[in-house]
């Protein structure tokens, strides 16, 4: 039998709360994806004035980082590198996205989930990513 960590609702719902507070806090708009260890969605929230492509972003951004288990930055820094680069099609789900801003949540040594965010700058969407993650790993820290 396996038992595995997984992100519950209300730690997803924790975490879009945070960054949606702190979007409003800087006037801005984008769309916040949560998932589960399998990189299924939790929760979606596309704040008033994002762009609509960011909503498929920010859930691929979810789900290729709970599925790698690791920043989706990391796999596309990895697939640009000028000598060892890669065609992110070689890993078979066209969901797979290299693009910052999708985060493992990891609990216990166990990436649980993650957090997802699409719509700004790429630093930007990593700097809120990590909001939420925060949000959610203080929470069970306590």
């Amino acid at each position: 039998m396996i038992h595995q960590i997984s992100l519950s609702n209300s730690e997803a719902h924790r975490a879009v709360e945070a960054i949606q507070n702190e979007l409003k806090q800087r006037g801005k708009a984008a769309v916040i994806a949560v998932a589960d260890a399998h990189g299924e969605l939790i929760e979606l929230l596309r704040v008033d004035g994002a762009p609509l492509p960011s909503i498929v972003i920010a859930t691929n951004k979810a789900w290729t980082a709970a599925r790698e288990r690791k920043p989706t930055r990391e796999i596309g820094q990895a697939a640009r590198h000028a000598e060892t680069g890669f065609d992110l099609a070689y890993y078979g789900d066209p969901r797979y996205i290299g693009w910052g801003g999708g985060l493992p949540v990891v609990i216990e040594g166990v990436v649980a989930g993650s957090v997802a965010v699409s719509g700004l700058p790429e630093m930007e969407d990593i700097e809120l990513a990590q909001i939420g993650v925060a949000a959610i790993v203080g929470s069970t820290a306590a």
